[in-house]
Formats: C-alpha cells, sequence, structure tokens
C-alpha cells in the first residue's frame, strides 16, 4: 500500500520556522527522504516522530533498531554533528585504558579527591547500553521487553551467584518471580535506586520507549547497593556504578569490569564502528557514559541557583545539575552535580581524567568566590 507522508514533511517544514533549533526539523532533507524505499521511509518517520510532536525538543529524534545511525548515516550524521560540536568526520574510538592517558594523571595514576582538597565525595558512573539481539525501546514490542527482561534475569542471576555482586533483582512487570508491590517500587525510586514512570515524558511517549509500561522494567541491585542495572528505560540497559568515597578510579574500574561481565552473560551490545555504542537518543552515543561526582560550592551558589557555577563549568566542558538530576534544584547547602559533558569522540578514560581536572579548577572558582 502506497503511504503519503506530506502530512509529515509539512509538519517539518512547520517546525523547521518555529522551533530552529530542534535538529531533527533543521537537518531533514526531503529530497533525500523522497529517494528512500518504502520501508525506509517508515523506519525514518519513526526515528522523526518524536520531534514532530514535540517541536520544543532540542534534538527531536530517536532511533529505533541497532543500525539506524549506519543506515541513515546521510541524515542522521548531520544532526549528531552538529549536537556533538563535531566539525569533521566522526570516529568513535572505545578506551577505557588509563594508562593511555596517564600524561594527565597525577603521579601515580590515582584520581585523589582528597588531594584537591574534598573528603568522602558521592562519586557515579554510568553507561547506557542495548543488546544488539532487539530492537532499540522505541521499536520494542511488549513481547521484546518481556523477553529482554527475561534474558536480563538469568545474566543477573549469575551475578547473584557471584560473590563480587550478589545482590537481587526488583521487576515491574506484574506475576514474576521478582516482581514487587507498588509500596517497593515507591521506596526504591526515592532512593534512587529504580526510575520513574516515562509516561510522563513527552518525548519518550511520542518515540514509543514509554510504552507497554510496567512490563519488562525492573532493576537489578547488588549486595552492596554500590552497582545498579535499570531494565527497560530509554536504552535498555542502564549499568550504574557509585560510591562514597575518594578516588575516582574505584567506580570507574568497578563500572569498565562489570560492563565486561554484564556483556558476557547476557549477549552483544548494539556498536557502530563508526559512532561508538548505540543509543536510543544521539545525545548519549559514543561512550554512553555520564561520570558525576556531587561538590559543595557555596560560594558560586551564594544567589540560590547555579548560574555562576554553570557559567564556570561550561567552557571546562562540565555540565551542572540538581542533586536529583536534571532539572532538579541545587542542594541547601550549595551542593551541585557535575559531569563531563561530551559522550562522542570522547574516550571512557579521557572522560574520568576531565572529571578530576574539572573538580580542581572548579573549586579554584569557588575558593575565589568564597573570599568576595
Amino acid at each position: 500500500m502506497l503511504v503519503s507522508y506530506g502530512d509529515f514533511i509539512g509538519k517539518i517544514k512547520d517546525v523547521k520556522k518555529s522551533n530552529p533549533n530542534n535538529l531533527m526539523a533543521k537537518h531533514f532533507d526531503t529530497a533525500y527522504f523522497n529517494q528512500l524505499s518504502a520501508e525506509l521511509q517508515e523506519r525514518l518517520e519513526k526515528i522523526c516522530r518524536s520531534g514532530v510532536e514535540n517541536p520544543d525538543s532540542g534534538m527531536g529524534c530517536y532511533a529505533m533498531q541497532p543500525d539506524d545511525y549506519d543506515v541513515f548515516q546521510p541524515y542522521l550524521d548531520k544532526v549528531i554533528r552538529d549536537y556533538h560540536k563535531i566539525a569533521g568526520e566522526v570516529q568513535h574510538v572505545t578506551n577505557w585504558d588509563l594508562e593511555s592517558v596517564k600524561d594527565k594523571l597525577p603521579e601515580g595514576g590515582k584520581l585523589d579527591l582528597t588531594k584537591l582538597g574534598l573528603g568522602t565525595t558521592s562519586m557515579r558512573v554510568r553507561v547506557g547500553r542495548n543488546l544488539a539481539a532487539y530492537p532499540l525501546p522505541g521499536a520494542m514490542t511488549k513481547e521484546d521487553r518481556l523477553n529482554l527482561e527475561k534474558d536480563m534475569v538469568k545474566a543477573f542471576e549469575k551475578l547473584m551467584e557471584d560473590p563480587n555482586y550478589g545482590g537481587t533483582y526488583y521487576s515491574l512487570t506484574p506475576d514474576t518471580k521478582y516482581s514487587i508491590n507498588e509500596a517497593k517500587y515507591q521506596e526504591l525510586v526515592k532512593k534512587h535506586i529504580m526510575f520513574k514512570d516515562m509516561a510522563a515524558d513527552s518525548y519518550l511517549a511520542s518515540a514509543g520507549i514509554a510504552a507497554d509500561w510496567p512490563y519488562g522494567r525492573g532493576a537489578y541491585v547488588s549486595g552492596d547497593g554500590q552497582f545498579i542495572v535499570w531494565v527497560g528505560e530509554e536504552d535498555q540497559l542502564r549499568i550504574m556504578c557509585m560510591k562514597k568515597g575518594t578516588v575516582l578510579n574505584e567506580v570507574f574500574d568497578r563500572l569498565r569490569d562489570a560492563c565486561k561481565v554484564v556483556e558476557d552473560h547476557a549477549g552483544k551490545f548494539a556498536h557502530s564502528d563508526k559512532y561508538g555504542y548505540v543509543t536510543s537518543c544521539p545525545t548519549n552515543l559514543g561512550t554512553g557514559m555520564r561520570a558525576s561526582i556531587h561538590i559543595k560550592v557555596p560560594g558560586l551558589t551564594a544567589d540560590g541557583t547555579d548560574k555562576k557555577a554553570k557559567d564556570i563549568c561550561k567552557p571546562l566542558g562540565l555540565s551542572v545539575r540538581g542533586v536529583g538530576g536534571e532539572h532538579t534544584p541545587i542542594g541547601a547547602d550549595g551542593t551541585i552535580d557535575i559531569s563531563p559533558s561530551a559522550r562522542l569522540c570522547i574516550q571512557e578514560a579521557q572522560i574520568i581524567c576531565a572529571l578530576y581536572q574539572g573538580i580542581e579548577l572548579l573549586l579554584a572558582e569557588e575558593a575565589k568566590a568564597a573570599k568576595l
């Protein structure tokens, strides 16, 4: 059956005028779309749908299949390079080896926060991952979500048997071995161990990522509570290591090892030779990594906002968030969450180094502000 996309293309043209910062619309090429096969047109329409239905979106598109970034490279590469501010060719390199960046490390290679004047600090490193064997979350059926969760439960049960991990799995899917009730779910959300219902996010809802809630959703938590894997969020897996401590290497090294263990048990992660690890949103492509700490900067936040901190952090390549995550307020004591902004065309080892160097520079600015 012949499908007409005239209305769809018309809406994109409207978005391009009304919201010029919507990257999906900004780079959409009608001539490119028209020369695609019917099958590929259908696929690309789904990729762009969230940005059409949510014109205020900054990105405006979500990948639906593990090979979307390669199949639609003539279009999506422009979007990706614009967002990630990459002028030339994109060629991502994966590298967790801190030895390769030892010229940027303190002597001995230890990223010790006490050397910067900090005490015990909340440290967190996470990555987004998807299994190559499944569609990405926006294109998954309810059956896909349930089957992926079953595959992950098998992997988690191997972790539970491993004394290095232990722990348990909390499933939001009704009537399973690991299902939890609403009260337990709310308790885990409050502790930031479990993610919230994504239906309230119009971008994720339009992309199909929030569909079939709560089926196929859950969280694995290690025995020490310092290693968590979310199942069924924006990406199929969000793998996180967190710890209150003083040495960044500890969370970085554990996450590197844990990613390998999860992939060995669960199956190959979706990966592109050009773009690195495949994520639903192009903003997370490459490493899919966010490395962050909570840091007190009362001098820079004396006005009750994070504006000064953001003004200082942006040139350093750092993002600033509230202590509860994106779009949340700063702590009453001036605590903010900082992390390197880059994900693509930067190596994992470089990200953790950038965080350490950024902390050092931010604290120098805080010391100046405190004297005013």
